[in-house]
């Protein structure tokens, strides 16, 4: 019997989690595109499709986990927590980079025009470790060796390094522990998720606003006291199901470090 059919399978959490973190992204692509990148001649925010490749990525996981391949989906992971690293670091280099003598930071914009790369994965996730101005989340979510392990995981079933990483593609073999990995699976997934949360919205608090302030202003009306403050419903949901439940270490720390009416 195909083992993905097991009904065991099909109701496991992670399918839950692939929809609402999907759904999250694009609502965030949609409510940032006003938000300019500065440091690029982009006339829409270039996360916009950042985020919203991470939504078909996280798409593309669920497609392939249905189908009872998690070897596979391993390899999409993977290809979601690059995206992830990839979305901060440019975000950090233009926020360092950008200034009255340097309106455009090159490597970004060119990178954007696609003429030419960013730098390789270890000198982003170094660059990311060493910024002050990010520390005290890193510091929180360095503390052990959980993303270390995860980048590990990735890479030995993209790289097959382990007989048993090629095996849990297999959807017609029994394996005693296809659900654990799912559970493993599911948790490498929420990590990823909240490193990535965590580094956007404490870098860019802004990116939390609501739409209240701008439609108000669009409208011609007078926003109401303090409406830039506000935090759209959308992300407030996930801050108080996701990272105040999972990390209320890293959940304080973005509190403390903004002005944004969260909760």
């Amino acid at each position: 019997m195909n083992e993905s059919l097991r009904k065991e399978y099909r109701e496991h959490t992670v399918f839950g989690q692939l929809s609402e973190y999907a759904e999250f992204y694009r609502s965030l692509s949609f409510s940032i595109m006003s938000w300019l990148s500065q440091g690029t001649k982009a006339v829409i925010n270039i996360d916009t499709y950042v985020y919203s490749s991470m939504q078909g990525t996280l798409e593309s996981i669920n497609d392939v986990l249905l189908k009872g391949r998690i070897n596979d989906s391993y390899a999409l992971l993977r290809k979601y927590y690059d995206s992830t690293i990839i979305n901060i670091y440019s975000n950090l280099y233009l926020e360092d980079h950008f200034n009255i003598n340097n309106f455009i930071v090159s490597q970004i914009d060119n990178w954007r025009k696609g003429t030419d790369k960013l730098p390789e994965y270890r000198i982003m996730s170094n660059y990311i470790k060493s910024s002050q101005k990010l520390q005290a989340i890193t510091i929180l979510l360095q503390k052990d060796n959980t993303y270390k392990n995860i980048r590990d995981r990735c890479n030995d079933h993209t790289h097959y390094n382990y007989y048993h990483n090629l095996l849990s593609n297999d959807n017609e073999i029994y394996l005693q522990d296809r659900l654990k990995s799912l559970d493993a699976f599911s948790k490498d997934l929420e990590n990823i998720f909240i490193q990535h949360f965590s580094y956007v919205f404490y870098l860019h608090d802004h990116y939390m606003m609501s739409s209240d302030y701008r439609d108000s202003m669009e409208l011609g009306l007078i926003p109401e006291e303090g409406a830039q403050y506000f935090v759209a419903p959308f992300i407030q949901n996930i801050f108080s199901n996701i990272i105040k439940t999972k990390r209320p270490d890293l959940a304080n720390e973005i509190k403390n470090n903004t002005a944004m009416m969260l909760e």
